[in-house]
């Protein structure tokens, strides 16, 4: 390991020759300081407790992932385009040694880095909650400062697919469609199927069991929250629609009903609901009553969520900079990759393009559900075509399985909403993003650093 240590060294002692190390820690600080002066909030101390967090972890977020990519980039190029890794190579030093040392120099730079800047975070944090009233702090306290376990309805994915395909077969009875057609009526067969689950008419009610995972004592006396969303085609005078809600075990008396609601469509709503709402086994009924004249549809993903008390918010807000801190690392063997067979400036710009690729992973996933990378006709709902297509749409959807590998784990936003980060969750970010995706970089970063020839590099880029 000594050889590991004495190259991280030597990447500590670039980063404070170049002022990076200084540079950033004052602009993380800056950052951390100044943006709650330039907030714009609702006016809430909720509101600017989730924005505040949001802006100062994603500024922390990108100010950090630059300066690793330039420094990955730039501590491996450099010495090998000013000469200087020869005088290293010549030593009892392996190339894959010389390699995973600055990462670890790196990586060590960003820990430190990172637990500056979140440490700033989360006293700046405690200061502002402990100067505010009361009655407010323990509701930031039990709705953003907290980690909160989430629960949702269970999967009807199969059930879908089994009225899908039965729906199917009775319409093959009376209606037969060519063999070219029949992808495509069983996927509006689904649809209608799928809408049958999330949709509520006008004057109907949805329910929901959901199966909170812990017995009805785990929650004794617990507040919890409902998290709801839903949309509608239509629109009304007002933007928002009225709706009510009962929450409780419809068996016994034990139930509460809300007054009338009036929410607005395509956006998030967080309420509190009374404790000892569950059943025995855990289990929480909600129903919804839509008085509307037209009909909403709670999406199955995140129409309906139950938010409960799990643990504390600084564990929580460390595991979030933990899996910070892996994006880091994925960053990290990136520019090192780069610069192990690139100059410089090439290995700088190819880096951002890579990263610029993670960053556009939502118009990869357009072109993916269109079929296509041309635009359709909007007058007429014509898919677009593109004879490019047969050779794009699969490169795309190859390129966002990778990028899931990374995006699927961001923890930003649960910080802000209060919402738990637990453990698996940081285990499965490191294993998918650091060991998987990240590994696999580091490797061919490997590879390509032990073939290059290191006396004749700095004369053929």
């Amino acid at each position: 390991m000594q050889p590991l240590f004495a190259m991280a060294g030597l990447t500590w002692k670039a980063a404070f020759r170049f002022r990076l190390f200084l540079v950033l820690a004052l602009l993380l600080l800056a950052s951390v300081i100044g943006l709650p002066l330039l907030i714009q909030d609702d006016g809430t101390a909720r509101g600017f407790t989730q924005i505040l967090l949001t802006y100062t972890l994603s500024a922390i977020t990108g100010l950090l992932g630059l300066s690793t990519l330039w420094l990955a980039c730039g501590t491996l190029a450099r010495d090998i385009e000013e000469c200087q890794i020869q005088v290293l190579a010549t030593k009892p030093v392996a190339r894959w040694q010389i390699w995973l040392g600055k990462w670890l120099g790196i990586m060590s730079l960003n820990a430190v880095l990172l637990a500056l800047a979140g440490l700033s975070v989360f006293a700046l944090l405690q200061w502002r909650a402990s100067h505010l009233p009361a009655g407010i702090q323990r509701e930031l306290r039990s709705e953003v400062l907290v980690a909160r376990g989430e629960a949702r309805e269970p999967n009807h994915d199969a059930q879908i697919a089994e009225d899908t395909e039965r729906t199917l077969q009775e319409r093959l009875k009376t209606n037969p469609v060519d063999k070219a057609d029949l992808a495509e009526v069983r996927k509006q067969i689904r649809e209608q199927v799928r809408a049958a689950f999330q949709i509520v008419p006008p004057g109907y009610t949805r329910q929901w069991q959901i199966e909170l995972g812990h017995p009805k004592s785990y929650f004794q006396n617990q507040p919890l929250q409902l998290r709801i969303k839903f949309n509608t085609a239509d629109h009304s005078a007002s933007g928002t629609f009225i709706g009510a809600w009962q929450v409780g075990d419809p068996n016994n008396t034990n139930f509460w009903r809300s007054e009338p609601m009036s929410l607005a469509p395509d956006t998030f709503h967080e309420f509190p609901i009374p404790a000892n709402l569950c059943d025995p086994a855990g289990r929480l009924t909600v129903v919804f009553y839509n008085p509307n004249q037209t009909s909403l549809l709670f999406p199955m993903d995140d129409g309906m969520t139950v938010l409960f008390p799990e643990g504390g918010f600084a564990l929580n807000f460390a595991r979030g900079l933990g899996i910070i801190l892996c994006w880091m690392a994925l960053l990290a063997a990136l520019g090192l990759t780069a610069a192990s067979f690139l100059s410089f400036p090439v290995a700088a710009f190819f880096s951002l393009a890579m990263l610029l690729v993670g960053l556009s992973s939502g118009t990869l996933a357009d072109a993916v559900d269109s079929g296509s990378v041309a635009a359709g006709n909007e007058e007429t709902g014509a898919a677009g075509h593109s004879s490019v297509d047969i050779f794009l749409i699969p490169a795309f959807k190859a390129t966002l399985a990778v990028i899931s590998l990374a995006g699927n784990y961001s923890p930003i936003d649960s910080l802000s909403t209060g919402r738990s980060i637990p453990w698996s969750e940081l285990g499965m970010a490191f294993v998918q993003i650091d060991l998987l995706l990240g590994g696999v970089i580091a490797l061919g970063g490997i590879f390509f650093f032990s073939r290059r020839e290191l006396a004749t590099a700095q004369g053929t880029q």
